[in-house]
């Protein structure tokens, strides 16, 4: 059974997520701010990656960055406990927006789960066999507002080279209902998830938009 889930991407994904959503949905919502620990929340992020890889050239700048981003945090988890206290240290030093500041990189990972997170949701309502129309909107709610004019028009032309959902399927060693199943685990797990990071930088007026 062990071999079998390895070999199983997605459900990897949506089992890793549940595991965070469960810390939240323990936490007291009147008590002291949840605190979600980095290794746990890097390893999870982590396991998306190969999703992006799947999809091929039309997200090739998304799974670099998001790889390279998700590797800080994960190499950062093994001197600083919680994203907490991460976003402390940053907030003291004055390097919150600095390129290659940790919580920088929390807010671009934040950006590819939930990417992935609007993809599947649209992978569950569309019919037909290409994903052209949900990448699209995924891409075009979640990345494009914060790209460029070449990179929006790069992605725009790699979306014709986006497996259809069958071979994207194959590659996750899933069919149309197992599939599906672990879809909408995913995003049922990630939604808390991306709503605690939101909050985390609206709390400490940090702003989520830049």
């Amino acid at each position: 059974m062990a071999n079998e889930d390895e070999a199983r991407p997605l459900k990897k994904m949506a089992d890793a997520f549940k595991e965070l959503a469960n810390i939240l949905n323990a936490a007291d919502p009147d008590g002291e701010e949840a605190r979600i620990e980095l290794g746990p929340f890097s390893r999870a992020c982590s396991l998306v990656s190969p999703l992006f890889r799947c999809l091929g050239i039309a997200f090739k700048f998304a799974e670099l960055d998001y790889i390279e981003k998700v590797e800080d945090l994960s190499e950062a988890s093994k001197s600083i406990s919680t994203l907490p206290v991460m976003m402390a240290g940053d907030i003291q030093t004055n390097c919150v927006r600095i390129a290659g500041s940790h919580t920088r990189n929390l807010l671009r990972v934040k950006r590819g789960i939930d990417m992935v997170k609007v993809l599947f949701e649209q992978i569950i309502v569309t019919e037909g066999n290409s994903l052209k129309d949900p990448a699209s909107k995924a891409y075009a709610q979640v990345f494009a507002p914060y790209h460029g004019w070449v990179i929006r028009k790069a992605v725009a032309a790699g979306m014709y080279a986006l497996p259809t959902k069958f071979q994207l399927l194959k590659k996750l060693n899933e069919d149309e209902t197992s599939a599906s199943i672990q879809m909408q685990s995913y995003v049922a797990s990630v939604t808390p998830v991306i709503l605690y990071i939101d909050q985390l930088f609206i709390s400490r007026e940090l702003g989520i938009d830049w």
